[in-house]
């Protein structure tokens, strides 16, 4: 629920990628508004911030590849953001997306350079707009928690690749070009369906609850 009371901080006074970037694709006046609802909504309909975060940045992409006069087919824009934005996305598939969006005009480094962090998003949403979200159950946060674990991902891949590299200069291990690659898997044993620990923590639950 938004919380807007006398202490209420002019929107004009701060500044905010978010307002700022939704101002330059000209979206709906009410884009903010929807951002806010959702993250503020009950149950299944609220939206956490890394989603609305990937929400406003293939809107951003769309918005970019419409102003270049291209035209999208369903679900090409959510897949070029993935190759865009996805760590497990090749060199090769990321460079040939970029490739396409320059070949229609598009300058592909303030693409990139618009899209927002979640970060962003909860900056936008607490201070620039006031809002806050209730909570019913302790202080722990499904963002923490998942910047938590990606931020041990990529410590644990960083070491990975550094010791590899170690090895193979030691003449200890042979090894082609590589890659490495760190999932988290969670498997629920009553519903038998196994999960990516991030997609589960922003679903917000298994195939348990759409099978009761």
């Amino acid at each position: 629920m938004s919380d807007k009371n006398d202490s209420f901080i002019s929107e004009e006074t701060i500044d905010s990628k978010v307002a700022n970037v939704i101002s330059k694709y000209d979206l709906d006046e009410d884009y903010g508004k929807k951002l806010e609802d959702l993250w503020t909504a009950e149950g299944d309909k609220r939206e956490s911030l890394r989603t609305l975060a990937a929400r406003l940045n293939k809107r951003i992409l769309a918005g970019a590849m419409g102003d270049a006069g291209m035209t999208a087919v369903d679900g090409e824009v959510a897949n070029l953001y993935r190759l865009l934005t996805d760590e497990t996305v090749s060199s090769g598939n990321r460079t040939e997306a970029r490739q396409r969006l320059a070949q229609n005009g598009i300058d592909t480094d303030q693409l990139e350079s618009d899209f927002v962090t979640y970060q962003a998003i909860r900056s936008y949403l607490k201070d620039y707009r006031n809002t806050e979200h209730e909570t019913q159950s302790s202080t722990i946060r499904t963002d923490d928690v998942i910047e938590t674990l990606q931020r041990l991902q990529s410590r644990v891949r960083s070491v990975s690749e550094k010791s590899l590299t170690q090895l193979i200069a030691a003449d200890r291990l042979t090894l082609g070009k590589f890659r490495i690659f760190i999932e988290i898997d969670v498997l629920c044993e009553d519903c038998g369906k196994q999960y990516g620990i991030v997609k589960l923590l922003e679903s917000g639950s298994c195939d348990c609850s759409t099978n009761k």
